[in-house]
């Protein structure tokens, strides 16, 4: 029998909710801190399977501190921009991610970014919670006048899982679908949605609320940027749930200093964690610290399906989840 030394090494780089469990292997956690890049490096050296976080760097450097005995690195998230697939395929290293399992929590938070903003619910409450409102008693009818959102038209710029499921939950107001998408997606203009594909300029124009959820390439860097904030109506909002180098963070804020659009609603930044100047005093803008999927039946879910793309690596399967680039 091997003994526990022999056995692979799974190293996971932070605290996960649920287990990580893979059978016949080590399986190492870190804590619930980020670690330094020096941690990071430290922490997988040895590894046969790496579970990395969305913002662990997986590049050259990193594979050199993992090893020759890297066989697989599983990302716990559904987007990869944070690895560098290409070389992890030159050195045989299978990258695997988390789909699905993030599409429900994601477009849950998108609607609750929507709503919030649309309501100026995070002023609402900052109001509620002070002083002055005791003392001025009840508001006046013409305060906190928030936007309706009825009939209305949403724009879903990125038409995979995550935007499709946000679309859905825009029935519930009757509102009008678009779409950007690189091709035709059928499931989009059929029932229940019937909703319709344009190009990002005729759907910035014509939409009232503008959610991100495309995947971030050197293509879709600053694909949201002032040019495009400026063909947005004045009403209307922008959501980013995607990944936040997506829309220029500087435009967005000169944007909505000036009012030139009603709001936004981010869960993503361009320099994650750190906000683009001036952004944090923007109170047209609700802020949320990347938590989409951060609901637990999904991100236990995500835990399950890390392990189950560790084991299939180690035992020389196809990952169920397999990255290729």
């Amino acid at each position: 029998m091997m003994s526990e030394d022999q056995r692979p090494l799974v190293v996971v780089t932070r605290a996960v909710p649920g287990k990580v469990e893979v059978p016949g292997a080590r399986v190492r956690l870190g804590g619930k801190e980020k670690l330094t890049r020096a941690g990071l490096l430290e922490i997988v050296r040895g590894a046969t399977v790496v579970v990395s976080m969305y913002f662990d760097k997986v590049d050259d450097e990193f594979l050199d501190a993992a090893g020759k005995q890297l066989k697989g690195v599983c990302n716990y998230a559904v987007g990869y921009n944070n690895i560098d697939v290409a070389a992890c395929t030159r050195r045989g290293v299978v990258v695997a991610n988390t789909p699905d399992a993030v599409t429900e929590g994601t477009a849950n938070l998108a609607w609750a970014l929507i709503l919030a903003c649309a309501r100026r619910l995070v002023e609402a409450d900052r109001f509620a919670r002070s002083k002055e409102y005791g003392e001025r008693g009840p508001l006046g009818i013409h305060e906190f006048l928030g936007r309706d959102l009825a009939g209305r038209t949403l724009l879903i710029v990125g038409a995979g899982r995550i935007g499709y499921a946000t679309a859905l939950r825009s029935i519930g107001w009757g509102m009008r679908v678009l779409y950007v998408a690189r091709s035709r997606h059928i499931e989009f203009e059929s029932s229940p949605l019937g909703g319709r594909r344009v190009e990002l300029e005729e759907g910035l124009r014509e939409a009232d609320v503008v959610s991100v959820h495309t995947p971030l390439t050197a293509h879709t860097r600053h694909l949201i940027d002032a040019k495009a904030i400026g063909l947005m109506k004045p009403t209307a909002m922008l959501i980013n749930t995607a990944r936040g180098p997506i829309v220029d963070e500087a435009a967005l804020v000169a944007a909505l200093k000036a009012r030139k659009i009603w709001g936004a609603g981010l869960d993503v930044f361009e320099d994650e964690p750190r906000l683009a100047a001036g952004l944090a005093e923007c109170d047209n803008a609700v802020l949320t610290p990347h938590i989409g999927s951060a609901e637990e039946r999904y991100r236990e879910m995500m835990s399950e399906m890390v392990s189950e793309n560790a084991a299939a690596i180690l035992a020389g399967r196809e990952a169920p989840n397999r990255v290729r680039g």
